[in-house]
């Protein structure tokens, strides 16, 4: 199988294009150095037909990031959208196009089910960047009912594991948490988290989402499905766990709750996954906090400095 990737260098894509390979499959992985998504002659340069195309590619970051960039976010990832879907139909019709959602999108005063993802209102902070996921989803569906193309969008929870990014850009709040204990642990510093520590968050290993995602590629069509680990914890557990992991003392972690946490709860409703993928194996948090923490440490000179 011939499959095309947007956004294979990013965390995601390269576990997803290395899993593809492994695999078995012929895939030709993209990134912003070799092909401008917002440019519509880049994307319409490649010519090669594909089985399915897995567009990762979005313009984002973690933390605050969408706060100070809400109108840069909303030009350039339609941009982005528009033109993989304008390229989809007009030179891989044949192709399952698979898009990569976000949480964000989904109203936090209602229950995290596929069936609301196009309903109320994302939380203001992320509302930007939530709607263009929006029409994405919108786009899809407008594509099949026009043409009869072949989609599958999924809804991931917050991805974790090892091998993150090394550019310095904002990070996710787990990898956040466990760069600011290990730091407090190896330089005794004060580790000081956002909120109160209440706030709930669910984490989905990257491997695991990537064995889960290529098994609904297989097997579904024209269908939204939220792919979570089914389990959340607070930030006051998380943090208990990377301290244990790490040596460091929970009781000298200070809580600042003047500061930005987003919602205070979020995790996704698995009941359709679940339905679809019969005893998921997930790996235990754990283990893959563990993984992460030894990744940290074995590249504490670049991740920190």
């Amino acid at each position: 199988m011939k499959v095309f990737v947007t956004g294979a260098n990013g965390f995601l894509g390269k576990f997803l294009t290395h899993s593809l390979k492994k695999k078995g499959y012929d895939v030709h992985g993209i990134s912003s150095k070799d092909c401008d998504l917002t440019k519509t002659e880049d994307l319409f340069s490649i010519t090669e037909s594909y089985d399915q195309i897995f567009h990762l590619a979005a313009w984002t970051q973690a933390g605050d990031f969408c706060l100070y960039h809400p109108a840069e976010q909303w030009v350039i990832n339609q941009k982005i959208n528009t033109h993989v879907l304008d390229w989809w139909h007009e030179r891989q019709p044949q192709a399952k196009l698979i898009c990569m959602g976000t949480s964000c999108s989904y109203d936090p005063k209602m229950p995290l089910t596929e069936k609301n993802y196009m309903q109320g209102e994302p939380i203001d902070s992320l509302y930007t960047y939530a709607m263009t996921k929006r029409m994405l989803l919108c786009g899809l569906k407008a594509m099949q009912k026009q043409y009869g193309h072949n989609y599958l969008y999924v809804i991931p929870s917050t991805l974790y594991g090892p091998s993150y990014h090394l550019d310095g850009r904002q990070m996710h709040f787990i990898f956040d948490l466990i760069r600011k204990v290990i730091r407090g642990h190896l330089y005794n510093e004060p580790v000081v988290l956002w909120g109160d520590g209440e706030q709930k968050r669910e984490i989905i290993h990257v491997e695991d989402f990537v064995a889960i995602l290529i098994n609904l590629s297989q097997s579904i069509s024209n269908d939204e499905v939220n792919i979570g680990s089914g389990k959340d914890y607070s930030i006051r557990e998380f943090a208990g766990k990377i301290c244990q992991h790490v040596g460091f003392n929970f009781e000298k972690i200070q809580f600042d709750t003047t500061k930005y946490v987003g919602a205070r709860s979020k995790i996704l409703s698995v009941e359709k996954l679940t339905n679809l993928y019969k005893n998921i194996p997930m790996k235990p948090i754990d283990q893959g906090l563990k993984e992460v923490i030894d990744w940290f440490i074995t590249n504490k000179e670049t991740l920190l400095s």
